[in-house]
């Protein structure tokens, strides 16, 4: 059984460089993600203040992707 939990957030910095960031979560607590989640999401970039859904598994955010797109299972 999987601990992953599907959540939506605002992009509140992203790194085109090192494409990481961080995403503030609707109760304002702001979590990082890596290049890995940012690349499972396929997405090319991110602007801040974009709205992006979350897969996040054992604390860590595993999957970045666009609202408007669905998270991968």
């Amino acid at each position: 059984m999987s601990d992953r939990t599907r959540m939506q957030g605002t992009v509140g910095t992203y790194d085109t460089a090192t494409r990481t960031g961080t995403v503030l979560l609707d109760d304002g607590t702001e979590l990082a993600f890596d290049a890995e989640a940012f690349a499972a999401g396929g997405l090319r970039l991110l602007r801040l203040g974009q709205r992006v859904n979350l897969a996040v598994e054992g604390g860590r955010i595993t999957v970045v992707t666009l609202s408007t797109f669905p998270l991968p299972d």
